[in-house]
């Protein structure tokens, strides 16, 4: 029986939901890049957030990049739309795009939207260990039928920021209090660094008050975050989506978890470190993170 990728024209329209978050959108490129490399002749558009968009800009894999607003898909007019998001937003825009196929993972909600069925990742894999999201994601490529192989490390594209001297971008927030290691802790990691700049970034509306004396850049957009991210020696952080972005520039890191699993969250296919708590922040010494920078 030929695969959904077999049966699409030359020159098909693919649609690919991805609302959000950062690190989930990053860690969808290799995925995307899979399927561009198995079907060139594709014309491969992303809906996302406006705020996550430049994940996606600038990217030769994909052809267009549209905003969640219902009908920016549909007319469109995509020949398959694969969910890779699963909420209630994504069923409706999956089911609003008209698309021949329709392609969900078999544990998402609305399975009467879906016409092609994407299987559990260690189905594909014939594997029953805990799989990494870059390998969940790309799993769905295999399973439509991109050939099965080696999930490629995700894909950004910014130019490097010019610099004076090397630094270190050093991201001591994220997403919940939990998963984000103390203050005193990378403060210790800034005074450590010897040969390198160390440089604070944080999110609109981020306190980064405790770093006063080092260079910080709060709020900047994604964009100037990527491009800061691309010049840098290293990085060192907590598990969050600049970690993320900062594996796909290549750039060397040092990620600290506590209650997120390392599996599946850990810096893909990029030199790193990673210190784990093993369920909380609190487990993780400054001696621990220090001995990884140094390693690195």
């Amino acid at each position: 029986m030929s695969t959904v990728l077999e049966q699409l024209p030359a020159g098909a329209k693919v649609g690919i939901i991805r609302l959000r978050s950062l690190g989930d959108c990053v860690l969808t490129t290799p995925a995307i890049h899979l399927l561009k490399s198995f079907r060139p002749d594709l014309k491969i558009a992303v809906v996302v957030e406006d705020r996550f968009a430049a994940v996606f800009r600038g990217n030769p894999d994909v052809d267009a990049v549209f905003s969640p607003a219902p009908g920016e898909l549909t007319i469109w007019r995509p020949q398959l739309v694969i969910n890779f998001h699963g909420g209630t937003r994504s069923l409706w825009l999956t089911a609003l795009a008209l698309a021949g196929w329709r392609a969900g993972f078999q544990h998402f909600a609305g399975q009467a939207v879906y016409n092609v069925t994407m299987p559990r990742a260690q189905a594909v894999f014939g594997v029953e260990r805990p799989v990494h999201t870059a390998e969940h994601l790309a799993s769905g490529m295999f399973s439509l039928g991109v050939p099965v192989g080696e999930v490629p490390r995700a894909r950004l594209f910014s130019r490097p920021a010019v610099a004076e001297r090397p630094y270190a971008v050093i991201h001591p927030v994220a997403s919940a209090a939990d998963k984000s290691w103390s203050a005193a802790g990378f403060r210790a990691v800034a005074e450590h660094l010897r040969e390198l700049e160390p440089v604070f970034i944080g999110g609109p509306g981020d306190d980064l008050s405790a770093f006063a004396g080092f260079r910080t850049v709060v709020g900047a957009p994604l964009e100037e975050t990527m491009t800061l991210l691309a010049g840098a020696s290293l990085f060192v952080g907590n598990d969050s989506g600049p970690a993320h972005m900062a594996a796909a520039l290549g750039v060397k890191q040092v990620v600290i978890f506590g209650p997120s699993d390392a599996v599946t969250w850990a810096p893909w296919r990029v030199r790193a470190e990673v210190v784990n708590g093993r369920g909380s922040m609190a487990n993780v010494t400054v001696e621990a993170v220090l001995a990884a920078v140094d390693r690195l």
